[in-house]
């Protein structure tokens, strides 16, 4: 069983922090976890000190840390950091009846330190 950090959201749709698992199996000496269907992928870069306005990520997207640090944090203060060879999945949503609250909703990314962000963001079909 493998874990990966994930940003979702819980009953009222305020973002939190949770854990995806996945099983793994056995096969010719590898532990694989059964196919992750996805759509597309994106490679990103963000300069040293980039920050984002608070937003959701609407569809699930697996990120890979190549180098750098990134930072998100959740409104309630609570914060993650993700550097190379960390990955994480953001998957925070709202449903279209539901208007974004600037005070209540989504997730704010930083990039710490002196070094570059590069990062692959890999949409997934679902989860």
């Amino acid at each position: 069983m493998i874990s990966i950090p994930t940003i979702s959201v819980n009953e009222d749709f305020v973002t939190v922090f949770s854990k995806e698992a996945f099983p793994q199996h056995v096969r010719g000496g590898m532990n694989l976890t059964e196919r992750i269907d996805a759509q597309n992928l994106r490679i990103r870069t963000s300069k040293a000190g980039y920050e984002s306005d608070w937003h959701v990520a609407g569809d699930p997207t697996l990120i890979l840390v190549q180098s750098g640090t990134l930072r998100i944090t959740l409104r309630n203060g609570k914060y993650k950091e993700f550097s190379a060879g960390s990955m994480f999945i953001a998957k925070d949503y709202l449903p279209k009846h539901i208007l974004f609250d600037t005070e209540k909703h989504g997730h704010s990314a930083k990039v710490l330190g002196n070094e570059t962000l590069l990062a692959v963001h890999i949409k997934l079909d679902q989860i």
